[in-house]
C-alpha cells in the first residue's frame, strides 16, 4: 500500500484528474462547435457540480479540526458550489423541454411532460439544498418538546 505522503502528484486522485480532463475537453469542443446548452447538458453539468459539492463538504469537515482556516475556505467554496448548482438548476427549468411545453421553474413532475425520470436534477438539487441548510442554518437538533393543544 502506498503512503499518501510519498505519492507523486501525477498518481494522486486519478478520478478527479480524469474528470477535470473530461471537462476541459468538453469545454474545448463546445467552444469549437458552438454546442447550444440543452436540458440534458445542464443535467450532466449539475450532477458534476453536486458531486464536487459533496466532496468539498467532506474535505471541509476533515480539514476543520486540524486546520480551521483551510476548513473555513473549503466551507466557503462548498457554499458557492451549491449556489452555482442552484443557478444551473434554474437554467434547466428555464430552457424549453419540448416545443409544446413550458415547465417554468417548479420542480413538479406532474407539470413536466417528460415526467420524473428527467427530474434527477431536481432530486440532486433538493438533496444538496437539504445538506447545505443543515450545515449553515442554526437549529436545535435535540428532541422537540411535545405540543400542548
Amino acid at each position: 500500500m502506498t503512503d499518501p505522503a510519498h505519492t507523486r502528484a501525477d498518481d494522486a486522485h486519478p478520478y478527479l484528474r480524469a474528470a477535470t480532463a473530461g471537462i476541459r475537453h468538453h469545454a474545448r469542443q463546445a467552444a469549437r462547435t458552438r454546442i447550444p446548452a440543452d436540458r440534458a447538458h445542464l443535467d450532466v453539468l449539475h450532477g458534476h457540480l453536486t458531486s464536487l459539492h459533496l466532496l468539498l463538504d467532506r474535505l471541509a469537515g476533515t480539514a476543520r479540526p486540524r486546520h480551521s482556516a483551510a476548513g473555513r475556505h473549503l466551507a466557503s467554496a462548498h457554499l458557492r458550489l451549491w449556489q452555482a448548482a442552484t443557478s444551473i438548476h434554474d437554467a434547466f427549468h428555464t430552457l424549453p423541454a419540448a416545443e409544446h411545453s413550458r415547465s417554468g421553474t417548479d420542480c413538479r413532475p406532474d407539470r413536466l411532460p417528460e415526467g420524473p425520470p428527467v427530474l434527477t436534477i431536481c432530486q440532486r438539487q433538493l438533496a444538496s439544498g437539504h445538506a447545505i441548510r443543515r450545515k449553515t442554518t442554526p437549529a436545535d437538533h435535540g428532541p422537540r418538546p411535545a405540543r400542548t393543544a
